[in-house]
């Protein structure tokens, strides 16, 4: 019997070629697709793998250039910068107690200003009241032995409290230079680098410092009275109607007058130097211009107004309700007392002809900085 073909039948029987020629024209195609997709992928991987790459090295030069433009101190390069320890301060610690166990006490009374002075044992009664008012006040408290004598301040209770440094015959501003670096007196609010024949009888350390930071004084001295008072310049004598002068007045030929419209020192922006005081910003400026070699620093209170953080006129002033008395005694050359008394010889009129000789020398400095720094501007003239 013949078997009869259904319709579904010869589409199956037709399927094989249909397949086959189905199959030979998708194959091609898909294949140059696969091809078209490699080349395509491949381009945007690359595309993306560079602009990763440029985008990886800007931020690596990003990086580098911030770690170039960080400031730091000269040899520090080689540690990490968070170890970096900038500064130090004056203050003394017990060797047998952990520096965190009085961390609070130690913050609440903590001292904010310095107090300097070179002295010699010979004015020891003087220096006794003077250091005793600091010490009341808070201060932290260098003593400059310029003849070389320690032990005999052992017999004062305080002389355990403060800080000694002794080298003979050497001058209050050669222990400065070297031992009042900013960086080391840069916790202290104000620094005050006095002489030893001074009087503290009406002087009142806090008093004193409330009056400057109210008055916004970077640069400045207590008055002298002018009653028992070694008096050399007329700007130092106190005045019993101010609280504050900043200049003098006196008549004057050929500019040498003082008036309202004088703008330099003497007549304004000046202090004297046995008794300046300093405000941290200044005392940065003024250890730099102290000359190393110089050690009797004359000269130098003729341009401290370059350091008064902006107008001297206005930043640099005498205190008249803080004063003190000036004696004015000789000290520094005096007759050695470790000598025999045939050969001691007194070298004050050297020290005096020294002084002037350095005077010289700073000035001619000066003149040739300024001729010299041509970006250098002077913000007074």
């Amino acid at each position: 019997m013949q078997k009869m073909k259904t319709p579904g039948r010869e589409i199956l029987d037709a399927d094989p070629k249909s397949k086959n020629s189905f199959l030979c024209g998708i194959v091609p195609t898909v294949s140059l697709l696969c091809v078209i997709l490699l080349f395509t992928s491949s381009f945007f991987a690359q595309h993306y793998n560079e602009k990763l790459s440029r985008w990886r090295m800007n931020f690596q030069k990003l990086g580098n250039d911030n770690c170039k433009n960080q400031c730091r101190p000269s040899g520090s390069q080689a540690l990490p910068e968070g170890i970096i320890s900038n500064t130090s301060d004056l203050k003394m610690r017990q060797l047998w107690d952990s520096p965190m166990t009085k961390t609070i006490d130690n913050k609440e009374n903590a001292s904010t200003n310095l107090f300097a002075m070179a002295v010699g044992i010979k004015q020891k009664d003087l220096v006794n009241k003077m250091v005793k008012k600091f010490l009341v006040s808070n201060f932290v408290v260098m003593l400059f032995h310029y003849d070389g004598i320690v032990d005999e301040w052992n017999d004062f209770e305080w002389s355990n409290h403060v800080i000694h440094v002794s080298v003979a015959n050497q001058s209050k501003w050669w222990f400065a230079k070297r031992f009042l670096h900013p960086d080391i007196v840069a916790e202290y609010g104000y620094i005050f680098l006095w002489d030893e024949d001074l009087g503290v009888e009406h002087f009142h350390p806090d008093k004193y410092v409330s009056i400057i930071k109210s008055e916004g004084l970077e640069i400045s001295q207590p008055a002298l009275d002018t009653e028992k008072s070694e008096v050399h310049h007329q700007i130092t004598a106190r005045g019993r109607r101010s609280k504050v002068h900043r200049r003098t007045y006196k008549t004057g030929g050929r500019g040498k007058g003082c008036d309202e419209s004088s703008t330099a020192p003497p007549c304004t922006g000046w202090v004297e130097m046995m008794a300046p005081v300093f405000s941290r910003a200044a005392w940065r400026c003024v250890w730099y211009m102290i000359q190393n070699d110089l050690i009797h620093a004359w000269g130098l209170d003729m341009q401290l107004g370059y350091c008064a953080q902006g107008d001297r006129t206005k930043n640099v002033g005498v205190v008249d309700a803080e004063y003190i008395v000036h004696y004015g005694h000789p000290t520094l050359g005096g007759l050695d007392v470790n000598e025999v008394s045939s050969r001691a010889k007194d070298h004050r009129v050297d020290v005096r002809r020294l002084s002037y000789r350095e005077l010289q020398v700073f000035r001619k400095r000066w003149q040739k900085a300024v001729e010299e720094d041509e970006c250098w501007i002077d913000p007074f003239q």
